[in-house]
């Protein structure tokens, strides 16, 4: 399959007197519908390459292909319609908004695009938190919920404007053994039946090893890329 997702020389540099690297020379790329996991030690500097690949920061050198799309060159405008309309996220801290319902916050990224919110759209938010599991709460304020079904909501909304892509920054860093496991079925169901390619940033091993490629990040380096 071919690639929806494409780092060439990625290299990051933060500061301006005083100058830290984080990423160095990353070469990476991702095929359409794959599910992959990205491991490595706080300060690997993993975070910062999701984010790259989110389009949430910038690269200092470098080349993003994302969906056909080269993002460096994208205005501020554009790589906002693109995270919306290509990208879907996943973070260890869901993000909901308190003041609306479960349902609501799931509609929230296509009402970002759309002023108008038709009858097949709320069919197809009530669709994904059937799918989620959480239709019996889907009425509930998003503080009134479990952790695992905050992160469930956190999910459905990221399917919202159906993206061909999932970041997923420790998606089950805040759950426990059981909720993780319900959450990675989840993220996995939706992988096979939507063909959308998951890039997934765990510290869980065991999650890590259920995904169908292994990327390890050392020192802003890739150190590890096993594909099973």
């Amino acid at each position: 399959m071919a690639d929806i997702i494409r780092l060439e020389n990625i290299n990051k540099v933060y500061g301006d007197k005083i100058k830290t690297q984080v990423l160095f020379d990353i070469n990476l790329s991702f095929e359409k519908g794959s599910f992959s996991s990205i491991i490595g030690a706080s300060g690997s500097g993993k975070s910062t390459m999701m984010n790259i690949m989110g389009t949430l920061d910038k690269p200092t050198e470098g080349k993003i292909m994302i969906a056909g799309k080269d993002v460096v060159s994208l205005n501020k405008s554009q790589l906002a319609a693109l995270r919306n309309e290509t990208l879907g996220f996943i973070f260890q801290f869901h993000y909901l908004l308190p003041e609306f319902t479960a349902y609501e916050n799931v509609l929230m990224p296509y009402r970002i695009m759309n002023s108008r919110v038709t009858g097949e759209i709320k069919d197809r938010a009530s669709e994904l938190m059937d799918m989620v599991g959480l239709t019996k709460v889907k009425d509930n304020m998003a503080n009134n919920m479990s952790g695992g079904q905050q992160q469930r909501t956190a999910i459905a909304r990221a399917l919202m404007n159906q993206p061909e892509i999932i970041l997923a920054d420790e998606p089950t860093g805040n759950l426990d053994s059981d909720s993780t496991e319900n959450i990675y079925q989840i993220l996995r169901d939706i992988n096979e039946k939507f063909e959308t390619t998951f890039v997934v940033i765990t510290h869980d091993r065991r999650i890590a090893e259920k995904a169908d490629r292994i990327v390890e990040i050392k020192d802003g380096r890739i150190s590890m890329d096993i594909k099973k």
